[in-house]
């Protein structure tokens, strides 16, 4: 069985297996007979899409296999992914479905399905999905009108729901520049912190299908960082594709990524007392800085696997009040179970007009160490423990490490490489340990 769905959904290319129209079709008949199944009823769909110019045609064949089988699907257009998460539920829809490939070039799209929770379709729905897309046989193929005749009222009524969570909050005296990536974002944020009050300066807001992502928004911060010199501005932000992360430039052109993001939220929700547990959940990529920074504040880091739907997993079972990434998808379970752009946008705003202190000095107290990060080819994928002396080698330099860095060490999930990433306070010290444990591991394994 081929497996379709990572951690963030079906990605790949547009028109090309799984984007491909006849197995669109499948994917939509398949979520449709699996719904209908424990619903007992004919299920009901939202679907909405990033600014790609192949989105609305991956729409229109998954909601021909899905009205195939008799579900009723209705489309939002373009809009966040965190907006067809809330609208999933806040209109009582079965299910909602992106067709976006978040941070990705225009040629790749993709397919991410929430429930009214806001959680991503369980693990077991996946595999029968997949089950069906192998199982399926050659036939005929087809696309389906999308209804979107709510496409406005659906975009309105999420912009009243970050408003709602924003209330008291006034951006007013604020200059802030808006990166949107050239994608879903685009229509709605610059008009959302204008309506707070921010003077808004957007870039990259005008989408033709094909400059989504393209040498802009958060994967390209460099023309923000510019601009907010350039205009003066108090900050920066920019968002990805789908709008589910962001990031954030100070007024001094420095970059305030999702470390620093949880950090300056994770005081603020401990200082209002909404950080019960005194957690933050994090993963293995977050920088030791932010741990130590943290525990400084009497706040315990967390981390997980790569990937928010771990974020998530760990959030909930933790009862904890915020977790994110290094890339920006910053969560507030509380709120929602999806990283949303223009919502973190909202909370860092508060948390720095409320003690009316700049970005810059919302961040201080947190400085990430320097990183290396070396790749070693091997010829086999053996458990590191399972190799005395990369064992011992690893744990030479984890002793010398003690409380002041960090190592980690794993396989690239995709090719045969081994990868070593240490942090440290002093960069030529992790650079010497990286390069000597990359020689043990080439030794045994390469």
């Amino acid at each position: 069985m081929t497996k379709l769905f990572g951690t963030d959904g079906i990605r790949g290319v547009a028109g090309a297996f799984p984007l491909d129209e006849r197995t669109l079709n499948v994917i939509g008949a398949s979520l449709t007979r699996h719904f209908a199944m424990k619903l007992g009823r004919a299920p009901r769909f939202l679907s909405g899409r990033d600014t790609r110019e192949s989105g609305c045609s991956i729409e229109a064949a998954f909601n021909a296999g899905a009205t195939a089988g008799n579900a009723k699907c209705e489309s939002a257009g373009i809009i966040t992914t965190p907006g067809v998460a809330y609208l999933t539920g806040a209109c009582s829809f079965d299910a909602g479905v992106v067709i976006s490939a978040s941070h990705n070039p225009y040629l790749d799209n993709g397919i991410k399905i929430f429930l009214p929770s806001g959680k991503k379709i369980d693990e077991t729905t996946e595999r029968m999905i997949e089950a069906d897309v192998g199982a399926s046989i050659d036939g005929e193929t087809g696309t389906a009108e999308v209804t979107s005749k709510r496409s406005n009222e659906f975009r309105a009524k999420y912009i009243d729901h970050l408003k709602r969570e924003a209330t008291g909050l006034s951006a007013t005296g604020i200059k802030i520049v808006i990166d949107c990536a050239n994608g879903a974002s685009s229509g709605m944020a610059p008009l959302l912190f204008a309506d707070m009050g921010a003077d808004v300066v957007a870039i990259h807001n005008t989408p033709d299908g094909r400059n989504i992502n393209e040498n802009c928004g958060s994967l390209h911060l460099e023309h923000l960082q510019a601009k907010v010199l350039e205009v003066k501005a108090d900050l920066g932000v920019a968002f990805d594709g789908d709008a589910d992360r962001a990031l954030f430039v100070d007024e001094k052109g420095k970059i305030i990524d999702g470390d620093s993001t949880l950090w300056i939220m994770a005081r603020y929700l401990k200082d209002h007392g909404k950080l019960a547990n005194s957690t933050v959940i994090a993963t293995v990529m977050s920088n030791v800085g932010l741990e130590l920074a943290l525990k400084s504040a009497g706040i315990t880091l967390v981390r997980t696997d790569v990937g928010d739907k771990y974020v998530l997993d760990k959030l909930i079972e933790t009862g904890s009040e915020i977790g994110g990434e290094q890339s920006g998808h910053i969560i507030f379970p509380e709120l929602s179970l999806v990283g949303d752009g223009m919502m973190t946008t909202l909370w860092v705003l508060r948390a720095i007009t409320e003690k009316g202190i700049s970005l810059s000095q919302a961040a201080q107290g947190f400085t990430g160490y320097p990183q290396i990060l070396l790749n070693v080819k091997v010829r086999e994928k053996l458990p590191f423990a399972n190799v005395p002396a990369i064992a011992s080698a690893a744990k030479t330099v984890e002793n010398e490490l003690y409380g002041e860095g960090r190592l980690l060490l794993r396989y690239s999930g995709t090719e045969n490489l081994a990868r070593v990433m240490i942090e440290g306070k002093d960069l030529r010290e992790i650079e010497r340990q990286a390069n000597r444990l990359a020689d043990v591991i080439r030794l045994r394994l390469g």
